[in-house]
């Protein structure tokens, strides 16, 4: 029996082209990445990732986003992936408890852009990625790791994209995804700092990583090709039953909010009840949040201290949600730290583990709000928040936070619907070259 890496880069080796139900999945989720970036291009961690990475990587032939500059692949995909995951409302999937389209679609259109692809290749290339990434993550137990950041994982998926368009042999795109896994960040501080900082779930470094591990493998480096046999550790029906049946991408979530999807029902629940009772903040008393038990395992300070401290805040994010309304959380700004009325109420805040959702975790994350105004409780729960595909935001939807997020930002309304326009054209096998044109060329 040929070891599970092998077995997936198989898979990927004869794989020619998605089907276009997945396709369109891939649409989706390089619109939403494309958008939630153009906004995290003006973050601390963005604007550090683009002013380091010349000096790490040097000058190449692929585009950072909403600029005239070019870096190598790796390069390009650091700075763009930072951007895509530094505000916390890039995609995510259920199975995987993380966020793989910050990572592979960078690293998809870092190599897309040097070659001439049709827009049916590029969308393949990320549900490829995708389905790799997912694969990987979702056959670990979750419940025994000590963190389930992304990081640890995309570079699979990044890796096996890039063997993809690289046309590798299936004994060398193996080698590749083996060399990301075994060189992938090892998220150390995960667990127990309470300190924001902008290293986060380390997607950026997986995503360079496991390109630079797809030209490693190229040039003749090998990695431990059975690293996923291990079945104690990796559920091997997970990660290899249907491949080509069922598709990732298919199930991925979006976001309404710059936080950690951890919080979105509690948002969601605590909004609603508020709007129903039609009350003021100043009027509520306190607000109990039950939820899964993972979910205290985040910071949740009241007073965060930092942005992406306040992105793994339940209580303080709730509070932006119902002192300033939802929109204020696309994206959470670095204002609302200092907002004194946000940080009263979430003082009032108060998160417990229910024993309602035991082990609903990682397929839902589900909140219970009980809002007490005058001294009477009020309650709402949420299982699935809105994105989810239980609750599915629709294409719309998805066309309206694009541009929300890219109005006032590095795009103009021209080159923003330049972007968009571009995206949906991939679906009928459109060149690739409009969208990088629209993506490269500053306002």
């Amino acid at each position: 029996m040929p070891n599970a890496i092998s077995q997936l880069a198989a898979f990927t080796r004869s794989t020619t082209e998605v089907p276009r139900k997945q396709r369109d999945a891939a649409c989706r989720a390089l619109l939403d990445t494309l958008g939630v970036a153009a906004s995290g291009a003006g973050t601390p961690a963005g604007m550090a990732s683009l002013d380091a990475a010349h000096k790490i990587w040097g000058s190449g032939p692929s585009t950072i986003w909403f600029s005239a500059k070019r870096l190598t692949p790796s390069g390009a995909a650091f700075v763009n992936s930072t951007y895509a995951s530094s505000l916390d409302l890039d995609d995510g999937h259920r199975a995987a408890a993380g966020h793989p389209a910050a990572a592979i679609v960078p690293a998809v259109l870092a190599l897309s852009e040097n070659q001439v692809i049709s827009g049916h290749k590029m969308l393949s290339a990320i549900a490829i990625g995708y389905e790799v990434a997912v694969r990987a993550a979702a056959s670990r137990d979750i419940d025994g790791l000590r963190t389930t950041d992304t990081g640890l994982w995309c570079g699979y998926g990044v890796a096996a994209a890039a063997g993809w368009l690289m046309q590798l042999s299936e004994d060398v795109a193996a080698h590749a995804m083996a060399i990301a896994g075994q060189t992938a960040t090892g998220q150390f501080g995960t667990g127990w700092t309470r300190l924001g900082h902008t290293v986060k779930e380390g997607i950026p470094w997986a995503t360079a990583n496991g390109l630079q591990s797809a030209f490693l493998a190229a040039a003749g480096h090998t990695g431990p090709l059975d690293m996923l046999d291990e079945e104690s550790l990796y559920d091997q029906r997970q990660l290899l039953s249907g491949l080509g049946d069922a598709w990732a991408i298919e199930h991925a979530y979006f976001k309404r909010y710059s936080c950690c999807r951890w919080a979105h029902a509690a948002i969601d629940a605590a909004v609603q009840l508020k709007e129903r009772l039609g009350v003021s903040v100043l009027e509520i008393d306190e607000v109990v949040i039950e939820t899964f038990a993972r979910a205290l395992s985040l910071p949740n300070q009241a007073a965060p201290v930092s942005s992406e401290a306040a992105q793994y805040s339940i209580p303080f994010c709730t509070s932006v949600a119902l002192v300033r309304g939802a929109a204020a959380l696309m994206p959470l700004k670095h204002e609302s730290l200092g907002d004194e009325e946000v940080l009263a109420l979430a003082s009032k805040i108060r998160i417990v583990a229910s024993p309602l959702y035991a082990g609903s975790f990682p397929a839902t994350t589900p909140a219970r709000v009980t809002l007490i105004v005058a001294g009477k409780p009020v309650t709402l729960e949420i299982v699935h928040p809105k994105g989810d595909p239980g609750n599915p935001m629709s294409d719309q939807e998805l066309k309206d936070k694009f541009a929300a997020l890219t109005s006032g930002g590095p795009l103009s309304q021209t080159q923003s619907k330049a972007v968009a326009d571009a995206v949906h054209a991939l679906l009928d096998d459109g060149p690739t070259r409009p969208l990088f044109d629209a993506l490269c060329n500053p306002s």
